[in-house]
């Protein structure tokens, strides 16, 4: 059953407002915005370059007493072997003793650049044995500096060669670098 007073009051209020006009639709919320797509397997990729990397570069620590040695296969070998025993003779030298490891890569970056533009074609870098580090990077006794050097020198294509010399000139705390000679134009 319907109750009249219902109606009786919704005419009521009708009748107390007046006129009525529909208002104008509302805009619908703004969605919320969806992020970016992200490459995740590109990511997955590049994480997992990175730790091999770092695997690699952990099995390819040097320990104090290691010879630093590496030659590009376009130099020729009796050119090595002069560079292993000492016979070029050195135009300039760094020495790295009592850097740490941000400074002795500008100071390393700075020197093969400034002898670069020198021409310089042999040049000895002293980075010490490391016979007394440790140091901050949890290295486990490991030689930092030398270990610097020889990653540093192996990613430049400046670099011909390079060798421990013997110990008359420095022995496995010094490396002597082969650069290749400026390109002509």
């Amino acid at each position: 059953m319907v109750d009249d007073r219902d109606d009786d009051d919704a005419e009521l209020f009708r009748a107390a407002i007046g006129a009525v006009r529909r208002m104008p639709e509302a805009p619908p919320p703004p969605a919320v915005v969806k992020p970016r797509p992200r490459a995740r397997m590109a990511e997955r990729d590049e994480a997992s370059a990175r730790d091999e990397f770092r695997h690699a570069l952990d099995l390819s620590q040097l320990e104090a007493g290691d010879a630093l040695a590496y030659r590009r296969d376009s130099l020729p070998v009796r050119v090595f072997k002069r560079l292993q025993r000492g016979e070029i003779a050195v135009q300039d030298e760094l020495d790295l003793h009592g850097a740490d490891m941000r400074q002795a890569e500008t100071l390393l970056r700075a020197f093969l650049a400034d002898a670069r533009h020198r021409e310089l074609g042999c040049v000895r870098i002293i980075h010490g044995k490391g016979a007394h580090g440790g140091g901050p990077f949890g290295t486990d006794g490991l030689p930092v500096l030398k270990n610097l050097v020889d990653r540093l020198l192996r990613q430049r294509a400046d670099v011909l060669a390079f060798h421990s010399p013997p110990p008359r000139q420095g022995g496995t705390g010094a490396v002597l670098v082969l650069l290749a000679p400026p390109k002509r134009r």
